[in-house]
């Protein structure tokens, strides 16, 4: 059997591949190197995926997180992973690779992930050749979840919301000033909290406010991600995550003025994945 995981930030989601094809699917908390240490990864998997897979007939792993971008990190979850499926081959990889190998399968092209945060890279069909490097949510991340929240969260806090927008957002949040500041500055997963707010964004998607932040942090990603690829006019564009699904039309509308062409767009790898290992 083959088990594969796509995780980001957020959640993990698992895909079982048993030997007659028959595909079982799981979910667990994102494993994020950046955000959870071995021993947390160890305890999530025995409380939520264990009980529901047989570790001994597992025979390959095929782990893809955000944040496994060096050894270092990869072993954060490589070495858990290995004691609980002592049998199986275990291959832990960047997400980006995951978004390369679900959208292009062995055709060049741009694999991009719109999801909490935002990531892209320049593929050959077989290996990422080119990589804007990721810089987070603090510093980057523009198209993701977390920035299109803190454009949001900004503004409210700057009283630069329309009046009717701010409505809207405090009978539907609780938050205030001091606890949004507490969320960001002093709890876990700030991240997480940011891009929490993309439903009330998807509900107001009509009114110009929030289009013009929808299209500004797309037409940013393409700006300092994907214009500085290699002839990268010359590649379709394809896309995974759930920003970057649920907001189509807008991304759409922000890669036509940078001459883009639009290819694949998928809310998870995880369908692209199976496809790739079951090859």
């Amino acid at each position: 059997m083959i088990l594969i995981a796509d995780s980001g930030s957020t959640k993990t989601e698992w895909s079982l591949i048993a030997k007659d094809k028959d595909i079982r699917n799981f979910q667990t908390i994102g494993f994020n190197p950046y955000f959870i240490d071995s021993a947390g990864v160890e305890e999530e998997l025995e409380k939520n995926l264990l009980p529901y897979v047989n570790e001994m007939q597992i025979s390959k792993v095929f782990f893809y997180g955000s944040g496994c971008s060096n050894l270092q990190k990869k072993d954060v979850i490589r070495e858990p992973l290995e004691r609980f499926f002592r049998l199986a081959e275990v291959e832990v990889e960047h997400d980006l690779l995951a978004a390369a190998r679900s959208l292009c399968g062995y055709e060049k092209g741009i694999a991009c992930i719109l999801g909490t945060g935002s990531n892209s890279c320049l593929y050959d069909g077989k290996d990422i050749i080119e990589n804007v490097e990721s810089v987070g949510y603090m510093f980057g991340d523009e198209g993701g979840g977390a920035y299109i929240g803190k454009q949001l969260i900004t503004a409210y806090l700057r009283n630069e919301l329309p009046k009717e927008l701010r409505i809207k957002f405090e009978i539907k949040y609780p938050y205030r000033f001091n606890h949004i500041l507490d969320a960001v500055y002093k709890q876990a997963f700030p991240n997480r909290f940011l891009a929490s707010f993309s439903p009330f964004l998807s509900e107001n998607i009509e009114h110009p406010f929030v289009n013009h932040i929808i299209f500004d942090a797309f037409d940013k990603f393409f700006n300092y991600q994907v214009s500085h690829y290699t002839n990268f006019h010359d590649f379709e564009l394809n896309c995974t995550g759930s920003i970057g699904f649920h907001y189509k039309k807008i991304l759409e509308k922000a890669a036509q003025k940078w001459n883009l062409k639009i290819g694949i767009i998928e809310k998870t790898p995880m369908k692209g994945l199976v496809n790739y290992h079951k090859r």
